[in-house]
């Protein structure tokens, strides 16, 4: 599987934009295109996207959906996330591109919402809707609260390693529970309208 090393975390069903303009990148997504194949996405623990990095051993496929030139002359992707998986080796091509022997992990099944936290559906929905065209085409499954907990941690602001560690949970109710206390916090500090 071709890896992609970055500083952020992609979620199951979640979008994520690239600006490729490193060879190694340009040649995988061309043969994933091609192959009509997923690539894996690691969060960096120690490096740099563009040069050596150790990463976390848990990461999303990522699915080519759309790609563009750039004015600038780069190759603009989009992708969207798909199965986590759980990386079991690495080995470095001679041109730097990582590739990994993976293990996927169990999918998530749909998990309903439960009544008591329908009020933060329109929470997410409203801040979907603002983030715009990223997320103008993405499905939105408001009744399953493993989407909708994927969806609240992408976009709230977390740190990376809090990020990982909600990629890593596989229950979907933990996540809730966690969002539900996030959203608590912020209404709990921000300033009172005048």
């Amino acid at each position: 599987m071709p890896l992609f090393p970055l500083n952020t975390v992609l979620f199951p069903g979640g979008p994520l934009p690239l600006r490729i303009f490193e060879a190694r990148y340009v040649d995988m997504v061309s043969e994933r295109l091609r192959a009509d194949g997923p690539f894996g996405v690691l969060l960096i623990r120690d490096g740099h996207e563009t040069g050596p990095a150790t990463t976390y051993d848990v990461g999303t496929l990522a699915q080519i959906t759309d790609w563009y030139q750039g004015s600038d002359g780069l190759l603009g992707v989009t992708a969207i996330g798909g199965r986590r998986f759980r990386l079991l080796s690495v080995d470095r091509q001679p041109d730097g591109l990582n590739t990994g022997e993976v293990e996927l992990l169990p999918e998530e099944p749909p998990v309903p919402l439960p009544d008591e936290f329908r009020g933060i559906v329109d929470i997410l929905s409203a801040v979907l809707d603002d983030l715009g065209r990223l997320y103008a085409s993405l499905e939105r499954h408001y009744d399953d609260a493993a989407w909708l907990t994927w969806r609240f941690v992408e976009v709230l602001p977390l740190d990376l390693e809090e990020k990982q560690a909600c990629l890593e949970n596989s229950s979907a109710r933990e996540r809730l529970d966690l969002v539900v206390r996030l959203l608590d916090s912020v209404r709990r500090t921000s300033p009172e309208p005048e």
